[in-house]
């Protein structure tokens, strides 16, 4: 059942809507009883419309506060503010706050019904699909085994690596000025997106430097240096004077978006990049990759149930948006990893793997995982730690 709220102190405004949708409204002239009120008549984890606020426009800055205060505590709700016309730049902000649509006060009946019959179907039908998109893409559950594993693994590892993450942590700010701790959205299982935290092994300037070495990508073809995906540097993104030099960033290294754009409709096998020798690591950083102590920090994925200790690495988003296709998709069916099958059979030895060797990896272990590969995982990872290789 739709409840109808008239927030504002006009009454003539109240009466008037009462008679047009022939239904009781209740009068509000301020934030307590508002509130009262909705929470008795809405529910908090409900998406489905219950309550249609009618909100009288008065002083924009303190209309605004009440707004967004309003539908944070009850996102459910169709806000309608009633207002005489208004100019583009005053309409904004009032839709930024959470505003569902504008009415003059000379409304009428039609008017209203159509406004109201809309808002029912076309939010109840968002919510419906919402519910049925999330239960199509959530198929993968974590096996309890694996979470209570998880928990005393990070927690244990945690507690006794205290120390050393405070010796990292002053030896990477002593070196060069930053942020210690990286930190950039990944897709882990299910294609779900989480901060994904590392600790800095990069200069900051190091999307400066990223023209100086297009030609150093590890998993591209003389053919394909040209046309190249990178990953993750240590520093946050940076527009510059030209709007189209939007720098993108991954694992290791970055990108400008012209570039990934040119890459994206040209190139889908290289998904995966990286530099050999890349002259943008810091000392403090080539010897905390050499060691995968940079990935300490993930121990703090790992504990709140973001991450595995063993699963898949998780992806930037533009390099996940690459691996949607059938024949990739099955990756994100299984668990996101600190350490995984790929990087135990080729990292540290004197081949290269390639992107393709990497996804066919990450698909065998989403299907196959068990507590006994698991270990084995875990075990070679330790003989893995000192690689030949500079990656």
């Amino acid at each position: 059942m739709m409840n109808y709220i008239f927030f504002g102190n006009n009454t003539h405004i109240a009466d008037h809507l009462k008679q047009i949708i022939h239904k009781d409204v209740s009068i509000c002239s301020n934030n307590l009883r508002i509130n009262h009120i909705l929470s008795k008549t809405t529910k908090p984890k409900s998406s489905a419309i219950e309550c249609c606020v009618f909100f009288e426009r008065k002083q924009t800055s303190s209309d605004i506060q009440t707004i967004k205060q309003l539908t944070q505590l009850y996102p459910s709700i169709y806000i309608i503010l009633i207002s005489p016309p208004l100019p583009k730049e005053e309409k904004f902000p009032y839709l930024k706050a959470g505003i569902d649509c504008i009415i003059s006060e000379e409304v009428t009946q039609e008017e209203i019904n159509k406004i109201i019959s809309f808002a029912v179907t076309y939010k109840n039908k968002v919510s419906t699909n919402s519910k049925n998109s999330e239960s199509d893409l959530s198929l993968f559950k974590l096996p309890l085994w694996k979470r209570i594993f998880d928990i005393i693994t990070s927690s244990i590892a945690i507690l006794l690596l205290s120390p050393v993450f405070i010796v990292l942590a002053l030896a990477i700010r002593l070196e060069s000025k930053g942020k210690v701790i990286y930190k950039s959205k990944r897709v882990g299982s299910n294609f779900k997106i989480f901060y994904f935290y590392k600790f800095r092994s990069m200069y900051t300037d190091a999307d400066r430097r990223l023209a100086e070495y297009k030609q150093l990508n590890q998993y591209s073809s003389e053919e394909d240096n040209e046309n190249y995906i990178d990953q993750e540097p240590d520093v946050p993104v940076k527009i510059y004077d030209d709007e189209k030099n939007v720098i993108l960033f991954s694992d290791n290294d970055s990108t400008s978006e012209g570039e990934y754009l040119k890459t994206k409709q040209t190139e889908r096998s290289s998904t995966f990049f990286k530099l050999e020798k890349d002259p943008r690591i810091t000392h403090v950083g080539k010897f905390i990759r050499k060691y995968s102590l940079d990935e300490l920090p993930q121990l703090f994925n790992i504990l709140i149930g973001d991450m595995s200790v063993v699963g898949n690495r998780p992806l930037p988003l533009y390099e996940a948006e690459l691996l949607t296709s059938d024949e990739y998709i099955q990756r994100f069916m299984g668990p996101a990893g600190l350490t995984g099958l790929w990087q135990v059979e080729r990292r540290g030895k004197a081949g290269k793997m390639s992107a393709e060797e990497r996804k066919q990896l990450d698909i065998k272990y989403a299907s196959s995982f068990s507590f006994l590969l698991d270990m084995k995982i875990i075990f070679k990872t330790f003989t893995a730690f000192i690689q030949k290789e500079d990656v």
